[in-house]
């Protein structure tokens, strides 16, 4: 077990080691110190912000499924209440099959919001095994890893972060103070659960519309926005203060690119669409809302002469015709066009 997790995630560790060296070695450039701790931890966060910038094109696939799963919601409820109180077997295959048929419809399924985390946590895991392996990379007893080689091995376990260093973990302080492992891993901590409750938060409060917080996703979310801080609460002691840095990090960018999202690109009947919605109108802006063709129609998509069409159906028969944008003329009953009359104020020829 251990030889195939080995052969699977040292491509990623690989990975890992080669953007740390690499901002490493930019940082070192620019004239901060080879050996400290801070230059370590910046090459670090260096490593979040390029495997976040890669997750982008992923992200935006995920909102727009999201924005989409938001959209069903009025269906998926009236595929429930059509089977509700059916405990047969077939009744409940049926459900299943226009449930999933829905999705495939509005281009979207439940899991679509999960994949970023599931695409990250290699690299996390990755991350976790280089850090864990500094120490016997530096004194020889582990192969290299790509461009962390011995000696940057040595310097980089060696290097403290308020004295404290970054491969040290509450559970397992190693050579440094225990006092002030504990005091920053536990900082670490609360920031990592802080920033990961903001975020579920406002997510819940702000993008989701009232009538989605009735249905199982939306409970979900409510028990991740109280289950997450715990479970940063009771692994974040094993990890070390490396691991702990990215984690408070990637939290931190997943806070503000939510953020950002929400107000430019709101959930369907949310309260923050209401507030794009007031922006845009505040600026003279038009109002667009998302729909999903086949199964939803939004007053954009309206036909452009729907005053005309409702003149002709209002105008008596006889009375002279409105002009449409097509040139042609309306008022006749049955939708008929009016003829031109000819000019017969004009005196004949004797």
């Amino acid at each position: 077990m251990y030889n195939f997790f080995d052969t699977i995630l040292y491509p990623l560790e690989w990975f890992v080691a080669f953007v740390m060296v690499g901002f490493h070695k930019i940082f070192t450039a620019i004239g901060l110190p080879a050996a400290n701790g801070w230059t370590w931890a910046l090459s670090i966060v260096g490593l979040v912000l390029v495997l976040r910038i890669m997750l982008i094109p992923l992200f935006v696939k995920q909102i727009k499924s999201s924005r989409r799963m938001q959209l069903i919601q009025p269906e998926i409820q009236k595929i429930q209440k059509k089977y509700k109180g059916k405990k047969d077997a077939e009744s409940r295959q049926k459900m299943t099959e226009e449930t999933m048929e829905l999705y495939k419809k509005a281009g979207t399924n439940p899991f679509s919001s999960c994949m970023p985390m599931l695409l990250q946590s290699p690299f996390f895991f990755a991350l976790f095994r280089v850090l864990d392996r500094l120490k016997d990379i530096g004194s020889g007893h582990h192969d290299p890893i790509g461009w962390m080689t011995q000696s940057l091995a040595r310097q980089a376990e060696q290097s403290t972060l308020f004295n404290v260093r970054l491969s040290s973990a509450f559970l397992h302080p190693g050579e440094s103070p225990v006092a002030a492992v504990r005091t920053l891993c536990i900082a670490l901590i609360i920031i990592m659960s802080v920033t990961v409750f903001t975020t579920q938060h406002q997510l819940m409060r702000k993008n989701m519309p009232a009538s989605a917080l009735d249905n199982p996703m939306a409970k979900q979310q409510k028990y991740i926005m109280y289950i997450m801080p715990v479970f940063f609460a009771i692994s974040g002691v094993n990890f070390p203060i490396g691991v702990l840095l990215y984690w408070v990090t990637t939290n931190l960018w997943t806070m503000g690119q939510q953020f950002y999202t929400i107000r430019r690109m709101p959930a369907p009947g949310s309260e923050a669409e209401k507030a794009l919605e007031a922006r845009r109108a505040a600026k003279g802006k038009p109002i667009t809302k998302l729909s999903i063709p086949g199964l939803h129609k939004t007053e954009d998509e309206e036909p452009a002469d729907a005053s005309v069409e409702l003149a002709k159906s209002k105008t008596p028969p006889g009375t002279p015709g409105l002009v449409t944008a097509d040139g042609g003329t309306a008022g006749k009953a049955g939708g008929q066009r009016v003829q031109p009359k000819r000019n017969n104020n004009k005196k004949r020829k004797r």
